[in-house]
């Protein structure tokens, strides 16, 4: 009896073991809230975010309020991987981020370019560019570029202290004051890729926004405009430059060194498509679309170091896909043929969201209303 009773206890044992490690292994990996801005009469949108370790993260933003409209810049940030957040102020509205590592940092904001040295914690301010600038990008502390309006690129050898125009660039067709470069990477220290655009005099700043009359943004053709690409296999030194006629604009590019790279193009009101995912094998330069549904506009993408992709935007709601925030949507792939949708936490609904990560295992999101998740 004795034996018996200690079999079942055994037994009874392992069946609920089993039961345990079979749940923990069946709850696939979702997007969980860490951080949401719920402050009475004011709303915050956040238009950046890295993290550039697995526990340090950096977020910007700007507060703004419901009442009178006023802004306050802002950042948001961690550093014990997302279990806490502090929000400070900032001196200028941010808008783009970079940081090489998890000390070293550049923003660029409205007024300049600020450098910071402390992971965000004390940011100065660097003399100001020849022209404003939309986004930069450092391979180390000293070589950068940065992406520009008025159809300028520009190239620093000093952190950022001194900068020099890259003339290529200047080269492309397009008038400057409707051109704008806005994204730069690498696949490697020696292969960089600069986008940009050039908008047609029809639609340059001449119409009112989406959101004050949808059924005239629904009515607007979407009309091909100057892609511009910036490219370089030599960290740099030299720049090759090209443009194509393009509906919608290119607005992402994310590669890893080992394989391909995604791309992502942003399409008009009156596109079938909200937006298009593509992959780009960065060595010959071919690509094609991998993905794209009605259902969905995407607005960032993202490659893990060991080639996991990711998809990130949000449900269309209504015929006009960037009016009304809709639910958050991640999609993931091994392949980039398969796409899984991604549990996310319900709670987190955009316009936009934003990715970031510091390796396979630590991946964020940030989203327009202030949100930030992680996925756990």
């Amino acid at each position: 009896m004795r034996f018996s009773l200690g079999w079942q206890a055994c037994a009874l044992g392992a069946i609920s073991f089993w039961i345990v490690a079979s749940g923990a292994a069946a709850e696939s990996p979702r997007w969980r809230m860490q951080y949401f801005y719920d402050e009475n009469k004011t709303g915050l949108a956040l238009h950046d975010i890295q993290t550039p370790s697995a526990t340090r993260g950096y977020a910007i933003g700007t507060i703004v309020d419901e009442r009178g409209g006023s802004r306050k810049p802002v950042a948001v940030s961690t550093s014990d991987g997302g279990a806490h957040w502090e929000m400070t102020k900032l001196d200028e509205h941010p808008v783009s981020l970079f940081f090489l590592n998890e000390s070293l940092g550049w923003m660029v904001t409205e007024k300049g370019i600020w450098r910071t040295n402390e992971g965000g914690r004390d940011w100065k301010k660097l003399p100001k560019p020849p022209t404003a600038a939309l986004r930069v990008y450092f391979v180390d502390e000293n070589n950068g570029w940065a992406a520009c309006v008025k159809k300028t690129v520009l190239a620093t050898h000093d952190g950022g202290n001194k900068w020099e125009v890259v003339k290529t660039a200047q080269d492309l067709p397009g008038a400057p004051e409707r051109s704008a470069f806005s994204w730069i990477t690498f696949a490697t220290k020696d292969y960089g890729l600069v986008l940009g655009f050039n908008q047609p005099l029809s639609r340059w700043g001449s119409q009112f926004p989406a959101w004050m009359d949808p059924e005239d943004a629904m009515t607007r053709r979407d009309t091909p405009h100057l892609s511009y690409t910036l490219v370089t296999h030599d960290r740099g030194q030299t720049w090759k430059s090209g443009s194509t006629s393009l509906f919608g604009q290119v607005t992402r590019a994310r590669f890893t060194a080992q394989g391909p790279g995604l791309g992502l193009i942003e399409m008009g009101h009156s596109s079938s498509y909200p937006s298009e995912v593509y992959e780009l094998d960065w060595r010959t330069g071919k690509s094609h679309t991998i993905f794209r549904d009605k259902r969905y506009f995407i607005t960032d993408v993202w490659l893990t170091p060991n080639g996991t992709s990711y998809l990130a935007g949000v449900e269309v709601m209504g015929q006009v896909h960037d009016i009304a925030p809709g639910a958050v949507k991640v999609f993931k792939s091994l392949d980039r043929k398969k796409w899984e949708e991604m549990p996310v936490d319900y709670r987190a609904v955009a316009q936009r969201v934003i990715v970031a990560g510091a390796d396979d295992s630590n991946l964020w999101l940030a989203t327009d209303n202030g949100m930030i998740l992680k996925l756990q």
